[in-house]
């Protein structure tokens, strides 16, 4: 199988505005579980495990796709950490959701949840996330967080699965182009309810708006 990465770069679950990235998903989900049914773990340690976000996620993926959803909390005291890597590793699917990146990398690192997410990757279990959960593979993310002072936004190391620099919202933040300027290429761009979709650590599709290095590039959606 495939390492397989879908970077979205910003949207809504809950008001479906990127059912049709969902869609493509699904069917990467389901070709890996084949012929057994597909089965998906949501990662919401960005929005503190908010239980709402979990269930917009399940409404999508199981009443729609016919995937089971399962949830990973890590910020939970009561939930044992041996429970929740149980999951990741029945998981054909690990979705991450958006919220505070820098939060929930420092949580993984705590829990010792990092590398099993990795290795669950390496084993071709397809990863998927929205605005933190996309940026948080790659080499350098361009990020707001509520550490710092100086400036809402700031570029800061990931986990480095991708090589370059990335940004969710990009049709929201226009001021990426200069700031790339200082950072080696490549430089990835991923507008609201779009996607990159990324094959052993290669960009092989886009699903609607994606920039590279500034120029807006479209890659056939193979299904």
């Amino acid at each position: 199988m495939p390492r397989t990465i879908v970077a979205i770069g910003g949207g809504e679950l809950r008001t479906k505005t990127t059912v049709e990235i969902d869609r493509h998903i699904a069917s990467l989900v389901k070709k890996r579980a084949a012929p057994f049914r597909g089965r998906a773990l949501f990662v919401g340690t960005a929005s503190h495990d908010s239980l709402p976000y979990f269930n917009s996620f399940r409404k999508i993926y199981t009443s729609l796709f016919d995937i089971k959803a399962e949830v990973a909390l890590l910020t939970k005291k009561d939930v044992p950490m041996e429970h929740t890597l149980e999951k990741v590793a029945e998981a054909d699917l690990i979705y991450v959701g958006g919220g505070d990146t820098l939060y929930m990398l420092d949580v993984w690192r705590e829990k010792g949840f990092t590398e099993p997410i990795l290795e669950a990757y390496r084993s071709g279990t397809v990863l998927a996330g929205l605005s933190a959960g996309a940026i948080c593979w790659f080499k350098e993310m361009y990020t707001d967080s509520a550490r710092f002072t100086d400036s809402r936004f700031a570029v800061v190391p990931g986990l480095g699965v991708i090589d370059g620099l990335m940004t969710p919202h990009y049709n929201e933040r226009k001021e990426f182009d200069e700031i790339a300027l200082s950072h080696p290429k490549p430089h990835y761009a991923v507008e609201n309810d779009c996607a990159a979709v990324f094959e052993n650590e290669t960009l092989t599709a886009t699903l609607g708006s994606v920039f590279l290095n500034g120029k807006l590039i479209s890659l056939p959606k193979e299904i």
